[in-house]
């Protein structure tokens, strides 16, 4: 049986701001997350990842993952199969029906 071959994760410049409005104790989950739940099929559905239905979506993101406590996190993306890249747009953290990214309200 062949190994997978792992997706590069690539981070928008922009997500490093997004990052500095978050409580750092989050940092390392929000890492690891990322890791586990993009390396290997970003672009299957599960019941925490879901493909935007509506276009345009936030960020120009194709894919949306939720995770954390309550499933506050949301991280933004886009999948680039012909590289085998995944592009992270944006992190950010649900608050009621509030999605805040870099501290800026978005809409979903």
């Amino acid at each position: 049986m062949a190994k997978k071959q792992a997706f590069s994760l690539i981070f928008a410049p922009a997500v490093k701001n997004h990052l500095k409005v978050i409580d750092s104790k989050w940092d390392s989950l929000i890492r690891t997350k990322i890791e586990q739940q993009l390396a290997y099929e970003p672009d299957v559905e599960t019941k925490n990842r879901k493909q935007f239905r509506r276009q345009p979506a936030p960020f120009g993101a194709d894919w949306e993952i939720r995770f954390g406590p309550d499933n506050r996190f949301r991280v933004l993306y886009k999948v680039a199969h012909e590289t085998r890249e995944v592009l992270v747009l944006a992190i950010g953290v649900k608050q009621g029906n509030r999605l805040l990214v870099g501290g800026e309200e978005m809409d979903l």
